[in-house]
């Protein structure tokens, strides 16, 4: 029979679902393969659950539970996994902050907002304030680090590799004060000088009207098919359907053509950020 080994109590829900699950399971004499056979999932998803980095789908969860004998426990405890799992980020949007930090590549268009990837800390809060004016400060502070905790996956020098079109006015029309302004555009252009994104700006009069408004993002995977997300300010959706990923991503190629390039697009970023930093606001 498999040792238990002591697992520390001071680890998040994920860890501790992930190190019981491989306990249960070496206790059985299962390797990953013969425990995910008969379920639609694979060896590597196993493997993450068991390190604590994804969540359990309930499918998933009743198959090991009548594989193991376990009367029904990762069934049952696989929401408090779903719940530690979102933290501070929004319902809708778990999901995405799940995965995120696994894609090769990402592929945005922004035309409301600057992405929370990119943001600093003063933007994220003025988004805080703007759509949920009612959150008490540790509820925002609570949500700031969730930001400030996503954005470090663009710090890794190679993965993922990042694609940003922004809509010409979340440069020139002010957010936050114009210091705020100047550091958020500084912000944007650090990363680029690091090679972390790649950036255009999209103007107000390009030929691309019909996704003006639609903001998307594209994941793309080494090991699993790409997804879609499209938000709103209270709602957003995945979406895994082949056909309409690839539907969506030609509208995107379309858009991004009809943008400046990345180096006329940072120039753009750098005399608007000059003239917030002089008090001016930018042509």
């Amino acid at each position: 029979m498999a040792a238990r080994k002591d697992i520390d109590g001071s680890a998040g829900v994920p860890a501790l679902y992930g190190a019981e699950l491989r306990f249960q399971r070496e206790a059985a004499g299962l390797t990953l393969q013969q425990t995910v056979e008969g379920s639609f999932y694979g060896v590597s998803l196993l493997s993450e659950i068991e390190r604590g980095t994804r969540r359990m789908p309930a499918d998933l969860a009743r198959h090991v539970d009548r594989l193991l004998g376990t009367d029904g426990f990762f069934e049952r405890r696989c929401e408090d996994v779903r719940r530690a799992r979102r933290g501070a980020h929004a319902g809708y949007f778990a999901q995405v902050a799940e995965v995120e930090p696994r894609a090769r590549s990402i592929e945005r268009w922004s035309p409301a907002l600057v992405p929370g990837l990119l943001q600093t800390e003063a933007y994220t809060r003025a988004v805080i304030h703007a759509t949920h004016p009612m959150d008490q400060p540790d509820e925002v502070e609570a949500k700031v680090a969730a930001r400030v905790r996503r954005a470090a996956i663009l710090d890794n020098p190679r993965t993922p590799e990042y694609w940003v079109v922004l809509h010409e006015s979340l440069v020139l029309q002010p957010f936050l004060s114009r210091q705020d302004m100047a550091a958020q555009l500084a912000r944007i252009r650090e990363l680029a000088a690091r090679r972390r994104i790649v950036l255009q700006v999209l103007l107000w009069n390009a030929p691309t009207r019909p996704f003006l408004k639609t903001d998307m993002m594209f994941m793309q995977f080494a090991d699993a098919p790409p997804l879609l997300y499209t938000e709103g300010a209270y709602h957003g959706q995945l979406i895994d359907d082949p056909a309409l990923v690839e539907q969506y991503h030609k509208a995107y190629d379309r858009l991004r053509a009809a943008a400046l390039s990345p180096e006329a697009s940072l120039a753009m970023i750098d005399a608007a950020a000059e003239d917030y930093r002089n008090g001016k606001q930018p042509d």
